[in-house]
């Protein structure tokens, strides 16, 4: 596999360095679940900071195709609708592997995309929408999964794609910020190394995918279609079931 620099994102058709952000962004997430089934692989945590932000890069990017002002279209109105409804299904099989008690992920990921959309539409109906659904956001912050950081990622992410530089510190700061609420901040205070190497990926993450959305590849990846929205719940459920067995 090759690459070569591409000045644009290439944004405007199907995108092999954006199936590979997908593929990248699925492979890290089983990485980093695979804890759920061997706790004792609890180092696992630091390439699982990979996944959240990719999926982030993945959902700027589609956002960043469409046309600014042309938001109320059936394309859009599906993509946000299979998002919430397998948000949905996936509860299920999360309650039963998840101790954590918050929402799954693709919660924080469909205000994420509302989000986004009102920064580039920019009409007062998706404007209005993207400030709901950011104090919504922002009263779920404790129970929705990266909190209220992270419904911003997605919309921080698409700033940098349009504006690339200085902006592309935004989405890794709040990808931080995001992995900051549990005691992971004293300890990497105390420069305990592991601590230290997530706050860092979390931290990279971010510009990895900018990056990578950049680069034109000569080998094609396989294309990741409407297939992947049963990846999520249908990982959680295969590793209960493989928890189950062990």
């Amino acid at each position: 596999m090759t690459t070569t620099y591409s000045q644009q994102s290439p944004l405007k058709s199907r995108s092999s360095s954006l199936d590979l952000i997908k593929w990248l962004a699925m492979l890290t997430m089983v990485i980093d679940h695979l804890r759920l089934v061997w706790p004792e692989m609890s180092n696992l945590f630091v390439p699982g900071r990979l996944s959240f932000p990719l999926f982030c890069v993945a959902i700027a990017a589609n956002v960043a195709r469409s046309k600014p002002g042309e938001w109320l279209t059936a394309a859009n109105g599906r993509y946000l609708a299979l998002t919430l409804l397998f948000a949905a299904i996936s509860e299920v099989p999360y309650r039963y592997i998840s101790t954590s008690g918050s929402f799954n992920v693709l919660v924080t990921l469909a205000l994420g995309l509302v989000i986004a959309w009102g920064w580039q539409h920019r009409t007062l109906l998706s404007g209005s929408m993207a400030l709901i659904t950011a104090a919504l956001a922002y009263v779920l912050d404790d129970p929705l999964m990266y909190g209220f950081y992270g419904a911003l990622v997605p919309a921080a992410v698409l700033l940098a794609i349009k504006r690339p530089g200085i902006f592309w510190l935004l989405p890794a700061v709040l990808c931080l910020l995001s992995n900051t609420r549990s005691s992971i901040v004293t300890r990497a205070m105390d420069l305990e190394i592991y601590s230290l190497l997530a706050l860092s990926t979390a931290f990279a993450a971010p510009l990895i995918g900018l990056w990578l959305l950049r680069q034109t590849f000569t080998l094609k990846v396989w294309p990741v279609r409407q297939w992947g929205y049963w990846f999520y719940p249908g990982h959680l459920a295969a590793l209960q079931g493989l928890r189950l067995l062990v």
